[in-house]
């Protein structure tokens, strides 16, 4: 048995590793993460109206106070992952806890690739309409036409300037690279640094290199307009009936909602 096993431990260099490897996760807030225990969870979120604005003036009564309403949405955790890896004896006098690490490792990865494309997926279909442009570029030039397009159908929707962020496919970050306005994180902060996938800025966005968006999409937003959440549940360490060796299985959890579309705009990107 692998008597070094401890869930809590593990579930949480787990997600750690989870943290390290997704991008999708910048554009999803985590606000209401906490409130989840399991498959099936439902978190209601209300979002209040706008509040009515009115001119002043002095000695007259101002108008009757406005009634305040609310649209609710779920969040519904219905998403769930599971692994499940074995590590021979044999192995084990190798390696022990060191090669269980690795392979909790490999683990996160593969749920941080489902996931991620999850997320993504979710942007892309929540986003329509003037929202979305359609591009062939083949030039650095063009393509930093199409961020300050984005750019601008986001300041259109009042988009908060500060946070807001841009995926970018491979080829497309090529052809940024080879772009003088194109800001490389090499010159940026420690904190920028060390966000995975984050290549640099432009345009007004942190951009960040991706293999799982949608197609070759671009994908730019602020994480006011969606949120996520995850937990892994269960993780256990087991003795294989019919084996000399050690098990280990997990169980992850989540789901995720676009609460605000508006705040996403999506280029249909060709790269000739």
């Amino acid at each position: 048995m692998i008597t070094s096993f401890i869930p809590t431990i593990w579930s949480a260099r787990l997600l750690a590793h989870l943290d390290d490897l997704m991008v999708a996760t910048n554009f999803y807030n985590t606000d209401y993460a906490g409130a989840i225990s399991d498959m099936g969870d439902t978190v209601r979120i209300n979002q209040i109206s706008d509040v009515d604005i009115n001119p002043y003036t002095r000695n007259v009564d101002i108008t009757p106070p406005h009634e305040l309403a609310t649209v609710a949405q779920d969040l519904v955790i219905d998403q769930a992952q599971a692994f499940n890896f074995q590590v021979d004896d044999i192995d084990k006098v190798q390696a022990r806890a060191s090669l269980i690490d690795a392979a909790m490792q490999r683990a996160a990865m593969g749920l941080a690739t489902v996931e991620d494309g999850f997320l993504f997926d979710l942007i892309d279909t929540a986003v329509t309409g003037a929202n979305r442009v359609t591009a062939t570029v083949s030039t650095p030039d063009e393509l930093y036409t199409v961020l300050i397009q984005l750019r601008t159908i986001m300041k259109r929707n009042n988009v908060p300037t500060s946070g807001r962020i841009a995926a970018l496919p491979p080829e497309a970050v090529g052809l940024l690279l080879k772009d003088d306005r194109f800001v490389a994180t090499g010159s940026g902060n420690a904190e920028d640094r060390l966000q995975n996938g984050l290549v640099g800025r432009a345009a007004g966005f942190r951009i960040f290199e991706v293999n799982n968006a949608p197609s070759d999409n671009i994908v730019a937003g602020h994480p006011l307009g969606a949120t996520f959440a995850s937990q892994i549940v269960k993780t256990e360490a087991y003795r294989m009936e019919r084996r000399f060796a050690d098990g280990v299985k997990g169980l992850s959890v989540y789901g995720a909602l676009v609460t605000k579309p508006d705040v996403f705009a999506i280029a249909d990107l060709t790269i000739a």
